[in-house]
């Protein structure tokens, strides 16, 4: 019989390689979806040997390495035509890839670079690979505690993330409420199907998005650091949403540390959840033909 497959973006990363660990070891083929291939091929690389050194015995780890750019819709595109012309089935997607992008840079599809990576890209790739998927598949959008600060202005926040001048952390916030209310309106969509869409919030983690490279470091460390978790720590929640059998059937959620955070009608009927589906399916719509 063949593995099931599960589709990780950003697997090179800290939370993204625990995740294919995690996956690798249940006996998925894992497909390691990375803007960086020759660093993806590395850390890889990294973790068989790791896991090999730990478990001589284990069974075969099956884990590929292809290249996509979140910030560019042709290149998921194309990483999902490969996906459909090799495989019959996509069984777990986690969207997991993330930025915080230090000032506004337009993609070449007219995007601020946040919006495309953490929101867009991985709007467009849910929805070209959802033909493969069917009931008992799971999607784990990676989100955070921050939609709650997030605001939505059209059309401001596709081509500059806010209203207003550049400002990363707002912006960040923005796309974390905007996958949050994907994450919501597609569970709806699917439920029907069997398909299971779920929000994971890691929280604070040591990653390369915090390392804010900026005169206030010191004392953010100081404030935060009691608080930040390892990757490990915070890919569990997304790890055990992927594969746990009790998680079977649940979806439309926003969990953290395991458990369902309920969201209060403000989101659950967000006013704009709907005009978020229908500007957005303008944008990806040429990609979706």
């Amino acid at each position: 019989m063949d593995k099931k497959l599960c589709i990780i973006t950003g697997a090179d990363g800290g939370m993204g390689a625990e995740e294919t660990r995690a996956l690798a070891l249940a006996g998925y083929h894992v497909i390691m979806a990375c803007y960086c291939p020759s660093k993806a091929i590395h850390v890889r690389d990294r973790l068989l040997a790791e896991i090999r050194a730990a478990a001589p015995d284990i069974e075969v780890l099956d884990i590929e390495v292809l290249g996509i750019d979140l910030a560019n819709l042709s290149s998921v595109r194309a990483f999902a035509d490969t996906i459909k012309a090799r495989f019959s089935r996509v069984d777990l997607l986690m969207n997991n890839a993330g930025t915080m992008e230090t000032g506004r840079h337009l993609t070449v599809d007219g995007l601020e670079r946040t919006v495309s990576v953490n929101y867009v890209g991985p709007y467009l790739l849910t929805r070209l690979l959802l033909p493969l998927m069917g009931a008992g598949s799971r999607i784990v959008n990676m989100a955070s505690c921050v939609y709650c600060v997030g605001h939505l202005d059209f059309p401001d926040f596709f081509e500059r993330g806010r209203k207003g001048s550049f400002w990363r952390i707002p912006v960040y916030s923005n796309t974390k409420l905007a996958i949050t209310l994907f994450t919501l309106d597609l569970a709806q969509r699917l439920r029907d199907r069997g398909i299971m869409v779920n929000a994971a919030d890691p929280g604070i983690v040591s990653t390369e998005i915090i390392r804010m490279q900026m005169f206030f470091d010191p004392l953010t460390d100081l404030v935060f650091r009691p608080f930040i978790r390892t990757p490990r720590q915070g890919a569990d929640t997304a790890i055990r949403l992927l594969l746990d059998e009790d998680k079977a059937g649940q979806t439309g959620h926003f969990w953290r540390s395991n458990r369902i955070i309920p969201l209060g009608e403000k989101y659950t009927r967000h006013p704009q959840m709907a005009q978020l589906w229908q500007e957005t399916e303008k944008i990806v719509t040429p990609f979706l033909q």
